[in-house]
């Protein structure tokens, strides 16, 4: 360091993402890394351990009221893939950020997921669709907790990866 040199602090860390293309390509990308990780567990191995798939385009038929098993995948996957990784960073980390600044990324991630897995069976699965809370608490319940805990954790791990990557660019 030199005499004329002036140390300057790391820029600070903004509550919310921008509004960019690059922003979006980071929740593309977590969305799809951790659609394709819970598909892996929901569909090839948690039938080892429960007896059949995690099958949340069911629960989309019940709680929307319709048959299409196509248009009920669909909805899951786009809402996997895109709406939840957004969730992520403009709801679930913006809130971590203000309530548990001191909490490292991945628990952050892996509180997201536990999120999710309220949401999918609290909200939509008694809430909209009539079914038992967390469907009673059955095996299938805690499949499903390890599921959406992968993904909330993929989801955090993509979203700093891209944040670190750009940030050394």
């Amino acid at each position: 360091m030199t005499g004329n040199s002036i140390q300057q602090k790391p820029p600070a860390r903004s509550l919310f993402p921008a509004l960019t293309a690059a922003t979006f390509v980071t929740a593309i990308l977590a969305g799809l890394a951790a659609d394709i990780a819970w598909e892996v567990w929901a569909r090839a191995i948690t039938p080892f351990w429960v007896g059949g798939p995690l099958e949340p385009a069911a629960l989309v038929q019940s709680v929307f009221g319709f048959r299409n098993l196509f248009l009920a995948e669909a909805i899951h996957a786009v809402v996997g893939i895109v709406f939840y990784p957004l969730g992520y960073l403009f709801i679930a980390r913006p809130i971590a950020r203000i309530a548990t600044p001191f909490l490292p990324w991945w628990i952050v991630g892996l509180g997201f997921g536990i999120g999710l897995w309220v949401f999918a069976l609290y909200v939509m699965a008694h809430i909209f669709a009539g079914l038992p809370p967390f469907l009673g608490f059955i095996q299938l319940t805690w499949a499903s907790l390890v599921g959406h805990l992968i993904f909330g954790l993929v989801t955090a791990a993509v979203v700093r990866w891209r944040e670190t990557r750009t940030a050394r660019a």
